[in-house]
């Protein structure tokens, strides 16, 4: 980092170098160069601490001061930070993290992604937050991730139900009280179906039980989630959730990709057709709403899923491989 007056011409340097650009140097130089606060510098210049920082984005501006970031060479290739912004900047997302390992479904794959998971987590998550969670092999990556009771918070909660008819290891139970017990929180189950008959969800909104941890859900500070594809190789057709002929009706209605059984399409609308009535789970208009959602997801079969989900709004924070995030960089550029 560099601050130092430019090589003006004779005709703008009189102007150039008057005490307002004085100051901005030297403000720049005691910020930059010294490491001193804008307080430190406010004194010793006898300015107001605002003006010291319009002084410091002054001399930015006019090109008094140069920064430079440089990547150690050991950290080539794992560090992706023109991606995240890129990407940041594109889908209006608060925070966007990259991992460099290639995502297969393996538990290797699903392990970066919950690492740099777990580690935004710790940064983000407050005392007396509420952390919502569906399940699935991304959460539970989070979950065994969490090394440390360097964070915690409130309340844990489920977000989907996760009762099928086949014998299927969702993963809750594990995720649900690993979170609960490293985040020090009180875990909050939703005993119900992931999907059932319209009555009976009906049915189970109106229980004391199962609505409070739907409400509680509904509200919570931060949510995670991973995603579902459209497709056989899906959490939920491989637990018997779903059945071929509701992949039939919802390729039909142009769904791409799910959040907690719930389906959009490539534009992130929800997709309708049967299976909204009779789903227990928070709405992807709660999702929408939480201003901390995190998308944790990756590999050539989400891509879309990835996409409609950033376009719908249901995330302010993504973590996904790099293969991805060039293939989303991609579609913004053809403006697709």
């Amino acid at each position: 980092m560099t601050a130092a007056v430019p090589d003006l011409p004779h005709s703008q340097r009189s102007s150039k170098t008057s005490d307002d650009l004085r100051l901005a140097l030297r403000a720049a130089s005691m910020y930059h160069l010294e490491g001193a606060t804008q307080a430190e510098i406010a004194t010793k210049l006898g300015v107001s601490r605002p003006t010291v920082g319009r002084l410091i984005a002054r001399a930015r501006t006019q090109g008094l001061v140069t920064i430079e970031v440089h990547v150690p060479d050991e950290l080539q290739g794992t560090v992706h930070a023109n991606v995240e912004r890129a990407l940041e900047q594109a889908f209006g997302l608060t925070e966007v993290l990259v991992v460099s390992d290639v995502i297969d479904g393996t538990d290797n794959g699903y392990g970066s992604l919950g690492r740099a998971a777990a580690g935004m987590l710790l940064r983000r998550l407050k005392d007396d937050d509420t952390l919502g969670f569906t399940w699935g092999p991304e959460t539970v990556a989070v979950a065994q991730s969490l090394k440390t009771r360097g964070a915690k918070c409130a309340r844990v909660v489920q977000l989907d139900g996760s009762m099928s008819s086949a014998d299927y290891q969702t993963g809750v139970e594990y995720t649900l009280g690993r979170c609960a017990e490293y985040l020090q929180a009180t875990p909050v189950r939703l005993n119900a179906p992931l999907y059932a008959d319209h009555a009976t969800v009906t049915a189970l909104q109106q229980d004391s039980v199962i609505s409070r941890a739907l409400q509680t859900g509904t509200g919570a500070d931060v949510m995670m989630y991973g995603l579902g594809p459209v497709s056989t190789s899906t959490t939920l057709f491989e637990g018997s959730f779903i059945d071929a002929s509701v992949l039939g009706e919802l390729r039909g209605l142009g769904a791409v990709g799910e959040i907690g059984g719930r389906f959009f399409d490539i534009e992130g609308r929800e997709t309708g057709g049967s299976l909204p009535p009779r789903t227990v789970s928070v709405s992807l208009d709660a999702i929408a709403a939480c201003e901390r959602a995190v998308l944790i997801s990756g590999g050539t079969k989400k891509h879309e899923a990835i996409l409609g989900a950033l376009r719908g709004g249901f995330a302010s924070i993504l973590v996904t491989d790099i293969a991805s995030a060039r293939w989303l960089m991609a579609q913004t550029e053809k403006g697709i």
